[in-house]
């Protein structure tokens, strides 16, 4: 178990720049005050797979939205499916109220319940005795059973208490981590990838950033910058079987420090899928696209707790829908750069029966793009 590193290279590393806009001075979306990421990385075994035993490639990572708790400080937050073949937890909820009471987590399919139960387990704890949790968390899913023994189902509540309690500002890990451990990214190893922009004070001032965990898209798809890289890497072996390219999923998680409503929240999410669509994504039948977006401003909203005595009526600060064209424009680039992110920092992984799936060059991306 690792709770993972920051050494990876990163597309700008590489003189790889996605858009025009400014990025935060993390690039990542612990560049949004207070947000905190932590990750469990679970690589073991070799060989066949043998259900229940390995060999193991998977993990899980956690969001926090904000330095508190999120259970007793929710935020307002909105959601968005570009494809539904997949799973995020508690969006009932997060659809009728607008608003998100607990950390996000992300990991693979089959372990969405134990990390979801794990994050309850949480709240309890945090809660504290006397206190009576009410707790449905949020939990996002990609598929990582090419990879991965998924069936087995390795992923452990402790192991989601450990990134839980790893979670931190600043750098993040990226690549193969986390609940990013066995993805593959259009026919490339993918992964965890983050990026941010800042606004200038024009409009606002406000920071943006986006973490994904990409599992999808087909290798002549994958356009960076307007360029149709994958058409030039063929020679890089595929994984295999290659039926399950492109039939993915990936989940961006957006937080911003400006001042949004529900209904805001949901039209940034909405905005991901078009950075999904610039690298050649296309929400294709058998991936899940969702994305969930969060704001940190207002910060008064009322506990989401069985014992919480709420005020009758209480002040929030909104930006006004005709400032919110910057964000949109955020939101796409920092989704675009993050999956870069992913795939650059991705290395190459052998995991259950042998199968291998390449990373993606950083050098030979950023000659192709130039």
């Amino acid at each position: 178990m690792s709770l993972g590193d920051v050494t990876a290279m990163r597309a700008r590393d590489h003189g790889i720049v996605i858009g025009t806009g400014t990025p935060g001075s993390h690039n990542a979306i612990t560049d949004v005050a207070g947000v905190r990421v932590g990750h469990t990385t679970l690589i073991h075994g070799d060989g066949a797979r043998v259900v229940g035993q390995g060999p193991v490639r998977t993990g899980v990572t956690v969001v926090l939205p904000h330095g508190g708790s999120a259970f007793d400080e929710p935020v307002y937050a909105g959601y968005h499916w570009l494809n539904g073949n997949g799973e995020i937890t508690g969006m009932a909820f997060l659809d009728e109220f607008g608003i998100l009471g607990s950390p996000i987590g992300l990991t693979n399919t089959a372990s969405v319940g134990v990390v979801r139960d794990a994050l309850v387990e949480i709240e309890v704890a945090s809660l504290g005795k006397g206190r009576q949790a009410w707790s449905l968390p949020v939990v996002g899913e990609t598929w990582d059973g090419t990879l991965n023994d998924i069936d087995g189902r390795h992923v452990r509540t402790e192991h989601v208490k450990a990134a839980y309690h790893a979670a931190s500002t600043g750098p993040v890990a990226e690549g193969g981590v986390g609940g990013g451990t066995g993805m593959i990214c259009h026919g490339f190893k993918g992964g965890i990838g983050t990026a941010s922009r800042v606004l200038g004070e024009e409009d606002g001032g406000y920071t943006v950033g986006v973490l994904v965990q990409a599992n999808h898209g087909a290798r002549e798809r994958l356009t960076v910058n307007g360029v149709p890289v994958g058409r030039g890497l063929d020679d890089v072996p595929r994984p295999t079987p290659p039926k399950f390219e492109g039939a993915g999923s990936i989940i961006a998680i957006v937080a911003t420090d400006a001042p949004l409503l529900p209904h805001q929240c949901r039209r940034l999410a909405q905005r991901a899928g078009l950075g999904v669509a610039r690298t050649g994504g296309a929400g294709e039948n058998s991936s899940g696209d969702g994305f969930l977006c969060f704001s940190t401003a207002n910060r008064n909203l009322p506990a989401n707790v069985l014992d919480a005595d709420p005020p009758r009526t209480f002040d929030v600060t909104v930006l006004a829908d005709d400032h919110i064209d910057p964000l949109f424009y955020a939101v796409i680039e920092a989704t675009e750069e993050a999956i870069v992110n992913a795939l650059v920092a991705g290395q190459t992984m052998t995991g259950a029966d042998g199968v291998t799936v390449h990373g993606l060059e950083g050098k030979r991306l950023a000659e192709l793009v130039r």
